[in-house]
């Protein structure tokens, strides 16, 4: 990066800053609704581009186009097949949730199995947090950051270095975001960063394909289409290790289910939105995004196969960064660099955001200080804000220590209550009556089940074995509720914080979106380009 670079990107890093905070000065964020739900304030869109810039990491942007490289267009199932579940989060999730005036997953499932289970989720989702999603989030965006950019290089150090430099600037930066703003701050910068996300991200699959193709758009993509016609095929083997086609329908769709419609991080977004009719649109302007991101998460990769020839060196990761490399302008280094900042920040403050939420409603709030004002509140989550950020910002560099050992495990462990707790949330949607003891029951089934899926048969891809255990967990659930109730709950009741006028565009948004999933489909496959 020359100075013009680094003056571009000082300048957008500034100034999406102070846009965010003059316009998230009207909401108190000495209120517990102003500092952990932005004061139910927000509008569709920013809502989407929240949730957009919480959930998309630079791992994401690379480890994709890595595994698309090697694998083609299958990887686009874990963006465009999320947008079903996002379309059912706006339809059927999101009335319910903002009708019970809840601001934490776990609040709703206290509400209809008892408290234990609700400490029990909301620990999970901490611990997930802080031990896995947080930490890998600052290292692996900053280890990103400085391969795209090299920083070790400007800053004549070595990558390591740079690596744990990059991390605390973009940690000890976030920190002060939510402890001056909190969600409405990270939420507004948001709707900059994803804006420049979604144009930065298409800007580059269209220079990549104008230089594969020698000047031309449609010569670089007819390039694809003539020279590499299976790496359009979205459809991936019975036996691929990455989708195999038959979990779509199953275990691709609960995982999708469990992250979109009942995951803290990404459902908070949407229960700060100023009604239901704002958080139905935002749901449906996210669901837009998913199928459309697959232009620049999936088909920059298969480009670059096609203009390094399948050549990037000894990991796949490499060819989004050569790909920068070889198509971006020097100039342009800088306003991109800050739109990857961005990205980097805005998941760590959404995932930290949601993190502190949960440790002050739910531990703080309802067992150590059951009488703490709204005002009380604020200053707890303000206290976590720091300490638990501070925690993550030294456990970044540590997982460099274990480059896939930890994360791997992790990760599998993410699958111990991840249908559990969908299940919960669903059945609680619709049961009269629901079973505390079978809530428990179902988590230890599951936990059994699942540990011994992953020992005895470990080359069995874990969404065959997802698709699976969803069934038998719902089975267990549905039992214990008819044989051994405790709840009984009035499905009729309203405790909504905000004007539940639905949006009358929802249905038929809804369903254009679900068309053209099928659509995207068919158009990669056999039947389409892969021909």
């Amino acid at each position: 990066m020359n100075i013009l670079s680094i003056i571009l990107f000082l300048i957008v890093i500034i100034g999406v800053a102070l846009y965010a905070f003059f316009r998230s000065r009207r909401v108190n964020k000495n209120s517990a609704s102003g500092y952990f739900m932005g004061g139910h304030s927000l509008t569709g869109f920013a809502v989407a581009s929240t949730i957009i810039m919480t959930n998309l990491s630079t791992e994401q942007l690379v480890g994709q186009n890595g595994q698309s490289f090697v694998a083609g267009m299958e990887v686009m199932a874990w963006e465009v097949t999320a947008a079903v579940a996002v379309v059912l989060l706006c339809w059927v999730f999101l009335p319910k949730y903002l009708k019970y005036g809840i601001s934490t997953i776990s609040e709703f499932i206290e509400m209809r199995y008892d408290v234990f289970t609700k400490r029990l989720v909301s620990l999970l989702f901490i611990f997930t947090y802080i031990v896995s999603f947080l930490p890998v989030v600052l290292y692996s965006g900053s280890l990103v950051f400085n391969q795209l950019f090299n920083v070790s290089e400007f800053l004549n150090v070595g990558d390591n270095t740079a690596v744990i430099i990059i991390a605390a600037v973009i940690g000890a930066v976030g920190i002060l975001y939510l402890f001056i703003g909190g969600l409405s701050l990270s939420a507004y910068s948001d709707t900059l960063y994803g804006i420049g996300l979604i144009f930065g991200g298409l800007i580059v699959t269209i220079l990549a394909l104008k230089y594969l193709g020698d000047g031309s758009y449609l010569q670089g993509f007819d390039h694809i289409v003539k020279d590499t016609p299976e790496k359009l095929n979205a459809w991936g083997a019975v036996d691929s290790p990455i989708v195999p086609w038959p979990t779509l329908m199953f275990g691709m769709f609960f995982n999708n289910l469990f992250f979109w419609c009942t995951n803290q991080m990404i459902v908070q977004k949407a229960l700060a939105a100023k009604s239901l009719k704002e958080a139905q649109k935002g749901a449906i302007y996210l669901s837009i995004f998913k199928i459309f991101g697959a232009l620049f998460l999936v088909l920059p990769g298969i480009i670059a196969f096609n203009i390094f020839n399948g050549d990037v060196g000894s990991t796949a990761d490499n060819a989004y960064p050569m790909l920068i490399n070889t198509i971006l302008p020097e100039w342009a280094f800088g306003i991109f660099g800050a739109i990857i900042f961005g990205a980097i920040l805005s998941s760590f403050v959404g995932a930290l955001n949601s993190t502190v939420t949960l440790f002050s409603l739910d531990f703080y709030k309802s067992f150590i200080n059951k009488k703490a004002s709204d005002r009380r509140l604020a200053v707890v989550g303000r206290i976590t804000t720091i300490i638990v950020g501070v925690i993550v910002v030294i456990l970044a560099p540590v997982i460099s220590l274990f480059p896939s050992g930890l994360y791997a495990v992790v990760q599998q462990f993410n699958g111990i209550y991840s249908l559990p707790v969908l299940i919960l949330v669903v059945v609680g949607f619709f049961a009269k009556k629901t079973s505390k003891l079978g809530a428990k029951v179902t988590f230890i089934t599951h936990i059994v089940l699942y540990t011994s899926a992953n020992l005895l048969l470990s080359d069995v891809h874990y969404l065959y074995i997802l698709s699976i255990l969803f069934f038998i967990d719902l089975a267990v659930l549905l039992i214990f509720n008819k044989l051994y109730p405790s709840n009984e709950f009035d499905l009729s009741k309203d405790f909504s914080k905000v004007d539940m006028t639905p949006w009358k565009y929802r249905y038929v948004a809804g369903i254009a979106v679900l068309t053209v999933v099928v659509a995207s489909y068919i158009i990669f496959s056999p039947l389409g380009v892969a021909a």
